[in-house]
């Protein structure tokens, strides 16, 4: 199909579809964070969607970002950021998935999303979504080619008032086939007062996420879901406590997780 004759979706003054942070760094462990921004394209507008909408969780994770930030920074470790809102294209979700570029989204419509042409979702997919992906995929190209241990982290935060849903869990730890890291940060997050979900109230899936499948197991690299409840992420104060937390449990437990990490690059040789 024929994108080119469509008006660029980025004009050249507009931030990339992917920031990397740290994009040299050898360090063991890796950040995603696919929901980072809930920016639309100037060319796209609004999507009919008000900005007290945009900025809610059907945009973007609230406090993901921030948090992910503080990680990267506290271990020096590569951090890719997608730039732009799940509401353009999810960058956590298969392209063939209905959620890719969602018509609707916690029950709100999204009306731009509707009727869009083939080549339209091909643009996004070019200019958004495979770049995106494209970054990550050969930052752990070179560190395979290398031999550099890595350890994927996917950074994310998640509603407390879905609709149908009772969310009692402040953090999960999510996985799809492989329990080993995941189990690692469910048993060594002992914290009175935090209710840890394994697997609760997301679990990875083929059909619903993109980054563990793709860029975890498929390169047989240690991975885990990281999902906070977004109402303890809502000021500075809650990204600070959630990021000295999961800082000292990554210190902690980073004997482990490099035992893991150099078990498989043997295991991938």
């Amino acid at each position: 199909m024929n994108t080119t004759a469509l008006p660029p979706l980025l004009n050249a003054d507009e931030p990339p579809a992917v920031e990397i942070v740290n994009g040299d760094s050898d360090a063991l462990f890796v950040f995603v964070c696919d929901h980072a921004s809930h920016r639309i394209p100037r060319r796209l507008g609004d999507l009919g969607l008000a900005e007290e909408v945009r900025r809610t969780h059907i945009g973007w994770d609230i406090g993901a970002a921030d948090l992910a930030r503080r990680l990267a920074a506290a271990f020096q470790a590569p951090l890719f950021l997608s730039g732009y809102s799940r509401l353009v294209i999810d960058c956590n979700r298969p392209l063939t998935s209905d959620g890719s570029i969602p018509a609707s989204s916690a029950g709100i419509e999204i009306a731009a999303n509707r009727h869009l042409t083939t080549a339209e979702k091909r643009q996004r997919q070019d200019v958004l979504f495979h770049p995106y992906q494209q970054a990550i995929g050969a930052h752990l190209d070179r560190r395979a080619a290398r031999g550099v241990p890595t350890a994927l982290f996917a950074i994310h935060s998640f509603t407390p008032d879905y609709p149908g849903e009772t969310r009692p869990w402040h953090v999960d730890f999510g996985y799809q086939r492989d329990r080993r890291l995941a189990g690692l940060l469910i048993d060594g997050l002992q914290e009175p007062g935090i209710i840890v979900g394994d697997n609760l109230p997301y679990a990875v899936e083929d059909e619903s996420d993109y980054a563990i499948p793709v860029h975890g197991e498929q390169r047989g690299l240690p991975h885990v879901l990281v999902e906070i409840r977004q109402d303890t992420l809502g000021d500075a104060a809650g990204i600070a406590r959630w990021g000295d937390r999961l800082t000292e449990l990554f210190h902690r437990l980073r004997p482990a997780i490099l035992a893991l990490a150099q078990t498989d690059a043997k295991d991938n040789r």
